[in-house]
């Protein structure tokens, strides 16, 4: 017998079937892109926690390395009279490899080598901090009264300014490329002053300090006169010290041109003529013509490769943290 009370048309029971079967479906799918997630996660943390035990087990294995001499000829003596090459290039810097830690190292080890019978120093620099350029010197005019009988000759290759020059001038002579680029005798100091822009931007600088002077270089508040003037006397100061150390250096080869120490730059054959360089020459000339000798050895201090490995290591180290927490820490943010 039918029953007349369900009024469920074939239709309708159809529809339902299928929302069940599409909620089922979608239950399914969720449950199955939630578990991947979670493995993938795990994969990741397992990955990095891997990466991190490996740079351990490398970093612990270099440390080992440093501590155990693998070169029998390190710092043995090179047989026969030669000359010694010394590279200063880049900017002058504590933290680059023309540091006063770095090439003063090499000069004392280089003086100190009895089969040194003359320094060379190869300089491709625009320059950099007076304060290492300063230290270079000094120790230069040391370890020549020191060892008297050791010479120091410049060789530039394409630029020997500022600083570069600062270092040039300890040496008895100086070589160039008719094309080098000499000279930069002067004194720096440049920023920014973003007054102007504030003002249109609709910003307030909001400074306090403890001292009226203690934010005078500060380039979101006006110049003030005296600060200025203030600034000018320091980098006059040092411009003298440097004006000081090329006239003791270059004495009397010096041409009496005020130009000189503007901060003007001039080619290799112009600086033979103003006397900032006493001619043309190549490390290979100097050694053989001026130093009477065919053989050349770098005394260039060098990082160590597992010094090098191991900035790189700690680089990778911390922008794998960096990966891990935007990819770990921003998903729970949200």
């Amino acid at each position: 017998m039918e029953n007349t009370n369900d009024t469920t048309s074939p239709a309708e029971t159809a529809a339902t079937v299928s929302g069940k079967e599409v909620a089922w479906e979608r239950e399914i799918i969720e449950k199955m892109l939630t578990a991947t997630l979670k493995e993938q996660r795990a994969k990741r943390r397992w990955g990095i926690f891997f990466k991190f035990l490996a740079v351990a087990v490398v970093i612990i294995l270099f440390g080992v390395a440093r501590t155990v001499d693998f070169s029998s000829d390190e710092g043995a003596p090179v047989e026969g009279s030669h000359a010694a090459l010394i590279k200063i290039s880049g900017v002058i810097s504590s933290e680059t490899r023309a540091s006063a830690e770095k090439i003063t190292k090499s000069l004392q080890k280089a003086f100190s080598e009895k089969n040194v019978t003359g320094i060379i120093l190869r300089i491709n620099s625009p320059g950099g901090s007076p304060v290492q350029a300063g230290r270079i010197h000094d120790e230069i005019i040391r370890l020549r009264q020191l060892y008297p009988g050791k010479p120091v000759h410049v060789v530039v290759e394409e630029v020997c300014a500022s600083g570069g020059y600062y270092i040039a001038a300890a040496a008895e002579n100086v070589y160039v490329d008719k094309a080098s680029i000499v000279g930069s005798i002067g004194v720096l100091v440049n920023g920014f002053g973003f007054t102007g822009l504030m003002e249109k931007v609709g910003i307030e600088r909001r400074l306090m300090t403890s001292g009226k002077n203690k934010a005078f270089m500060d380039p979101f508040s006006p110049q003030n006169e005296q600060q200025k003037q203030y600034v000018q006397s320091l980098i006059d100061e040092v411009h003298q010290q440097f004006i000081a150390v090329v006239k003791n250096g270059r004495g009397n080869r010096l041409k009496s041109d005020d130009d000189i120490f503007s901060g003007l730059v001039w080619t290799g054959t112009k600086a033979i003529e103003l006397g900032l360089a006493d001619g043309l020459g190549t490390v290979n000339s100097v050694a053989r013509d001026v130093i009477k000798t065919q053989t050349i050895v770098d005394y260039t201090e060098e990082e160590k490769l597992s010094d090098r490995v191991l900035k790189k290591l700690g680089a990778s180290m911390g922008e794998g943290a960096a990966r891990y927490s935007s990819q770990e820490l921003l998903p729970a943010l949200k």
